[in-house]
């Protein structure tokens, strides 16, 4: 992938790219998407196109050349000056719904999360907390039963548009899940495992790289003298940082973090909210919990949902329905929402009197 490197703050400059390769690891071949972007800003991502090269990038048979890039369209894209040091949207929800079947989930979102802030989604279980959170890399597309409706962008791109690669929406937006996920191999290769898959060169080394990520999941000073160990070795929370590691590899914009503190001790617990404090810097972070002092002490904002009970579901067939349905019940800077809800319902939960 390609970044021009031409964007200012009063503006930058989006070109759509086909033909950058991604690896698809199950039948051993490159094939195609095309994105490019400036960080922060607006980008393009178009599904893969009917050509191949076979690993490693030789030209399969009958080519001469590997894969190429091709500027297809250029646009300009204003920024408002004045709005230069604020804290822009990345993703933009619009009345977002998302139905198992008949059932829905949860409907209702309208939210915008910022660039380079720390977002917390908290709420009983069952209101559709993490369900929203895989809206925003579309993880739901791998339920068959899954369907979305409603407007959700990305730095101005509908994510959910046909010609938006998913794969390359997963890369840009990477996940930690709610317990420690390490593969059955050393940690360096945990780490590298996804410029891997990228480049399509599954022996390449990415040492820098592996430190980088390493450094930021503030793991590297623990195993930086015993990388080819097994990951399955380490503690409980450091496998999670190491999957944090793992998913900064890939240089994500976003990191999309589901309970990730769940199953950890306090003290693994206070690494994490360190490490999410360190690198929110460099990415927007948005975590689901169900731990209020977490939400109160780590987040910059806060969306609060809660369950309700609708005799007619929006996206039912089903007129007799009655099933609890998701809400986003409040949205606000996190001081706001714990010091002066302006829900009833918000004030009940944070205070534990429900929930």
């Amino acid at each position: 992938m390609r970044n021009d490197g031409e964007g200012d703050r009063e503006g930058f400059r989006c070109a759509f790219e086909v033909e950058v390769p991604y690896w698809d690891a199950e039948d051993f071949r490159y094939e195609t998407i095309g994105i490019n972007t400036t960080r922060g800003g607006a980008m393009s991502m178009l599904s893969p196109k009917n050509r191949s090269v076979s690993a490693g990038g030789i030209p399969s048979s009958g080519q001469t050349e590997g894969p190429t890039l091709r500027r297809e369209e250029t646009t300009v894209i204003e920024r408002d000056p004045s709005a230069a040091h604020s804290h822009e949207a990345v993703f933009e929800l619009r009345d977002v719904a998302v139905a198992y079947g008949t059932a829905v989930a949860v409907e209702g979102v309208d939210l915008d999360i910022r660039e380079r802030e720390i977002t917390a989604f908290i709420g009983p279980s069952g209101c559709g907390k993490s369900t929203v959170l895989r809206v925003l890399n579309r993880m739901n597309d791998l339920i068959d039963s899954a369907r979305v409706t409603g407007d959700v962008h990305y730095h101005g791109v509908d994510l959910y548009d046909p010609a938006v690669s998913p794969v390359e929406v997963r890369r840009r937006i990477g996940m930690v899940f709610q317990k420690p996920t390490p593969f059955p191999k050393s940690i360096y290769d945990n780490v590298a495992f996804g410029p891997r898959v990228v480049t399509g060169n599954r022996r390449a080394k990415f040492d820098e790289l592996v430190e980088k990520s390493l450094r930021e999941s503030a793991l590297w000073d623990e195993v930086k003298d015993r990388l080819q160990d097994s990951a399955l070795g380490l503690s409980g929370g450091q496998q999670q940082r190491l999957s944090i590691a793992r998913a900064l590899a890939t240089q994500p914009d976003v990191l999309l973090m589901d309970e990730p503190c769940s199953s950890l001790d306090p003290i693994a617990t206070g690494r994490i909210e360190e490490l999410m404090e360190d690198i929110k810097a460099k990415y927007t972070i948005v975590i689901v919990t169900h731990n209020m002092q977490q939400a109160a002490r780590v987040s910059d904002r806060t969306a609060f949902f809660t369950t309700v009970t609708s005799e007619t579901d929006a996206l039912s067939t089903d007129d007799h329905s009655d099933r609890r349905t998701g809400h986003l019940v409040e949205y606000d800077q996190t001081a706001t929402i714990f010091a002066n809800p302006s829900d009833r319902r918000t004030e009940q939960y944070i205070t534990g009197r429900v929930g």
